[in-house]
């Protein structure tokens, strides 16, 4: 009996011991996301979510709140609530922190990116590159912590009125847009009325015909939103890239163990496999379906441009010599942004993605 009290004593010593470790860690972390939980993103952000619970053995639980909710819908404010601590996690879009991150508007640069033999060897090349590293430390430099890499897609464009051929196809147009400069600075140029809406807002506007179009990655966005319910015009013309950042607040990820911190990292990097096939699915050599069935997560629709068809849309796929218009008509704007970016990082992005080629 005294053995036995003497092994209580020891055991209630080493649960006192602890307690403040386990205390440290809250019930419940919160991931921010602005659109549905069955976009693309959405999605992703639930595989990390996920993965993150399964191999901490529940310590880490999150819970992804899709849909802005976590900023009221004004997607622009997210890197401030991160920062601040109102948000744990984010799975944020390059293009909505870009206006407090003027680095993040790089992949936005009009026609920058596809305007390379791969697109998709090219977007991998400034994330693995110089220019990727340049954007980390961009980021971390407001406070929080960069975690890893995700994807929305190449944004396309959808439109009510059709087709899209020509720059001069677009004049007046009023075409929804998020609410950063550079998009407004983009469409003005191509002769088009750009309209800052939130997204949370957007597809009241879609219906209401307050907008002609809009422009979105097609797998990512389009398809699950079912585009084809307003807009019966498909523009493949991949003017731009929509990376996403998993970050995290400062604070939140300073209070895990390293042995946390290794294994979050671990799931983050899977996290940016499935979100890169979600997104490429349909466009690339057959790769990111292959991936999708080997770890059981084939969504239903895996070719867009048959699924848009079948939905009566009209797909335009913009041929090189009509790539080569849109990008001369954009070019006072890459000057432009190119300036605001910061010259060092754009032939960084350049030498990057001429490595890869």
């Amino acid at each position: 009996m005294k053995l036995f009290r003497t092994a209580l004593m020891a055991a209630a010593c080493v649960g006192i011991l602890s307690a403040p470790a386990l205390a440290a860690y809250k019930q419940e972390y919160k991931l921010s996301v602005v659109p549905a939980a069955t976009s693309g993103w959405g999605l992703s952000a639930t595989y990390f979510a996920d993965l993150v619970r399964e191999r901490t053995d529940g310590r880490i639980n999150i819970k992804v709140y899709p849909g802005a909710q976590l900023m009221a819908g004004k997607q622009t404010s997210e890197l401030l609530l991160v920062r601040r601590g109102a948000i744990d996690f984010a799975l944020a879009s390059t293009i909505n922190w870009s206006p407090q991150v003027q680095e993040l508007n790089l992949t936005a640069l009009p026609f920058f990116v596809a305007n390379n033999p791969d697109r998709y060897k090219a977007m991998d090349a400034i994330e693995d590159g110089k220019s990727g590293k340049m954007l980390v430390e961009a980021v971390e430099k407001t406070g929080v912590k960069f975690i890893g890499w995700g994807e929305n897609g190449f944004r396309e464009l959808t439109t009510s009125k059709g087709p899209i051929n020509k720059p001069a196809d677009m004049k007046g147009m009023k075409l929804r847009v998020c609410g950063t400069p550079i998009f407004a600075d983009i469409f003005t140029a191509l002769g088009a009325n750009p309209q800052a809406i939130n997204w949370s807002e957007a597809v009241t506007g879609f219906q209401q015909g307050i907008v002609d179009g809009q422009e979105n990655p097609t797998n990512g966005i389009n398809i699950t939103l079912q585009i084809w319910t307003w807009h019966k015009y498909h523009t493949d013309w991949h003017y731009m890239i929509d990376p996403l950042l998993l970050t995290a607040n400062s604070k939140v990820w300073d209070s895990f163990s390293k042995e946390d911190q290794a294994i979050l990292m671990e799931c983050a990097a899977e996290m940016e496999k499935y979100s890169k096939a979600l997104s490429r699915l349909g466009f690339d050599d057959g790769s990111s379906l292959e991936y999708l069935k080997s770890i059981n997560k084939v969504p239903a629709v895996t070719d867009p441009f048959k699924t848009m068809e079948e939905k009566g849309m009209t797909i335009v796929k913009f041929t090189d010599e009509q790539v080569d218009e849109f990008y001369a008509a954009t070019q006072s704007v890459r000057d432009k942004w190119t300036k605001e970016i910061g010259e060092e990082l754009v032939k960084a992005a350049e030498a990057d993605m001429k490595a890869a080629q």
